[in-house]
Parts: structure tokens; C-alpha cells; sequence
């Protein structure tokens, strides 16, 4: 081992030891770890691993999600393939029945989700679509056992307070990249609405579901400053995507990170964010094909099953095997 790969190798037993006695990793190291060479890779993921173990236990959640509004958003997100503005090949259909948001949900307890969240395309829903989703959501959290989750997009005071009334105790609202960064991914709305969505969910005493995609163009070290952006919001649960590119978005031809670079992106981020829920999320399949479970290894403890938005995953027994056989209980985590 040269100079350079021993002294990473020190600095990655000196922040595993501090965060397990109750620190914090800085900027700075984090940004040396950045330039981590393969050969060191399995030890960051073992200490980011360690750690994960320590602050949240060997049990593996997973959650699943239904799209239950998809298409003609107005906003203009490069990576999506649901925004009226670009010529994507999502579906596009109004706010699903009660009936089919509560089949989703029983179906997602039947095949072992701890979670089911409801997501709907756009900047925010009608009133009128919103109250009828109120009145779904009562249904779901009548008939089946489920902790509930939504992504609505922006909330206000109001709506807030009638979601987490009915039984919605997370609420996921992505920030996608760092602030630098992102009006080069988005122009029809703020980075700063984005985050003062995720404080009034943290005000009002509920968790944030807050993460990101990597692979939008961004330089490693933006997504360490959306990693420390988290951590400093308190965000609870911090779902990873990859970049899955879809036809007709801007980013149709980007080039995704590849399998190392994605657990070495997973594995600091649970260094900065030890006590949160980290799922790896949109676009695991392809991006990491067979190291989906190096990178469970690596700090994640949640995943999604079942599919995403406008792609499909790979079967659910698939991915409950590989949980068990990456030694994790299966069971909610959070």
C-alpha cells in the first residue's frame, strides 16, 4: 500500500471510530474519501456497514409505492420522463380510484412491504384531487396494516395537517442534487421551496423521506454537499437513486455512475447521515446489476420493491432473497 492509499485507509478508521462514539465526519474528510481508489472500497463499505449496524440494527425495511396520478407536470425536471414539457413516454391518467390505491396497498403488505407510499405527478395536487386522495388514504389506513407514506409534491399548513390526520407519518420530498447544482437540473421552481417543504414536515413532528439522484451531471463532490444539506435538515429516511435515463428528457443520453462509484457514494453517506434510514432506490437494478448486495453492505437498510414511477423492478422474491442473503432480518426499520 503506497502513502497516499495508507493514509485514506487511517482517515477511514479515524471517522469510523469518532462516528461510533458519537461524531460527525467533516466536510473535508468527506471530500478525501472521494478520491477513495477500488482497492480501499471494501473497507469504507465495511466501516460504513459497522456503522449502520450500530445506529440501526440488522433489520431491513422495504417499502412499496403506487403512481397514483402520472404525467402532464408542469415543471420542467430533466431527469423526468412525467413532465408535459419534454417529449418523454410515460403514461399519463387523473388520480386513481380508492379502490385501485387500496388493492396497491394490500397488495404491497401481501408480498411483505413495510411501508406503502402514494405518489402523485406535478408541483401539487387540485383541491379537489387532493380531498379525494384524503378520503383514500382513510380507506387504506382502515382495511390494511401498513404504515403510510406520500409524495404529493409542496405542501402548505394546511394540507399538511389533513395528511398527517389521516394516518401519513412520512412524507417523501426529494431535494435530487445540491443546491449549486440544481437549477441545471430544474428552472420552474427553487431549490429553497424544495427545502421549506421538507422543514414543514419536520415541523409538524412528522419524518422526511429526503434523498437524491446521482448521475443528473453532478460532480462527486455535489452529492456530498446534498449529503451534509440532509444532515443538516434531520432528515430520517434518504432514498438513493441512479440515474435510470429515460427517452425524450434531457439526460435521454447520460452516462450513469457505475457500480463502485454508487457503493462508494452509498457508504459516505451513511458517514454523514449514521442515524438515518438510507434506501437505494430508482435505477439499482441497471446501474448495479449483480452488486446490488455489496452496496446493501455498504450502510443502506431499506430498499423499494415492486417498481418505481414509469419502470419496472425486478421481481419481489428476487429482492427478498438477496436481502436474506445479504444476512439482514427483514422487518420494519423505522
Amino acid at each position: 500500500m503506497d502513502k497516499p492509499e495508507k493514509l485514506l485507509a487511517e482517515l477511514i478508521e479515524k471517522v469510523e471510530k469518532r462516528i461510533l462514539s458519537g461524531g460527525k465526519i467533516e466536510k473535508l474528510e468527506a471530500e478525501s474519501l472521494l478520491g477513495l481508489p477500488d482497492s480501499l472500497l471494501v473497507k469504507l463499505a465495511s466501516a460504513a456497514d459497522r456503522i449502520r449496524i450500530n445506529f440501526r440494527g440488522n433489520r431491513f425495511d422495504s417499502c412499496s409505492l403506487i403512481n397514483a396520478k402520472s404525467g402532464l407536470c408542469s415543471e420542467d425536471c430533466a431527469f423526468c420522463a412525467q413532465s408535459a414539457r419534454h417529449r418523454g413516454a410515460s403514461e399519463v391518467y387523473d388520480l386513481r380510484s380508492t379502490e385501485e390505491i387500496v388493492a396497491a396497498a394490500k397488495a404491497a403488505k401481501d408480498f411483505g412491504a413495510g411501508r406503502f407510499c402514494t405518489v402523485t405527478s406535478g408541483g401539487a395536487l387540485s383541491d379537489h384531487d387532493f380531498d379525494k386522495l384524503i378520503e383514500a388514504l382513510e380507506t387504506v389506513k382502515s382495511e390494511v396494516d401498513i404504515a403510510l407514506d406520500a409524495s404529493l409534491g409542496f405542501l402548505n399548513e394546511d394540507r399538511a395537517s389533513k395528511l398527517f390526520g389521516v394516518g401519513v407519518t412520512r412524507y417523501n420530498h426529494n431535494l435530487e442534487t445540491s443546491r449549486d447544482y440544481y437549477p441545471s437540473i430544474c428552472t420552474t421552481h427553487s431549490y429553497e421551496a424544495r427545502v421549506d417543504t421538507v422543514k414543514l414536515v419536520k415541523s409538524k413532528g412528522n419524518s422526511a423521506c429526503c434523498g437524491g439522484i446521482i448521475g443528473l451531471g453532478e460532480t462527486p463532490s455535489q452529492r456530498m454537499d446534498l449529503a451534509f444539506t440532509l444532515a443538516d435538515l434531520g432528515v430520517d429516511c434518504v432514498p438513493i437513486n441512479i440515474l435510470n435515463p429515460r427517452p425524450g428528457t434531457p439526460l435521454q443520453d447520460a452516462a450513469p455512475p457505475g457500480p463502485m462509484e454508487i457503493i462508494k457514494t452509498v457508504a459516505l453517506f451513511r458517514l454523514v447521515l449514521p442515524n438515518a434510514t438510507i434506501k437505494i432506490a430508482g435505477g439499482r437494478e441497471r446501474n448495479l446489476g449483480d452488486f446490488q448486495g455489496m452496496a446493501l453492505r455498504a450502510g443502506a437498510n431499506r430498499m423499494i420493491i415492486g417498481g418505481y414511477l414509469t419502470t419496472s423492478g425486478r421481481s419481489v422474491d428476487d429482492d427478498l432473497r438477496m436481502v436474506r442473503e445479504a444476512g439482514f432480518e427483514i422487518g420494519r426499520a423505522c
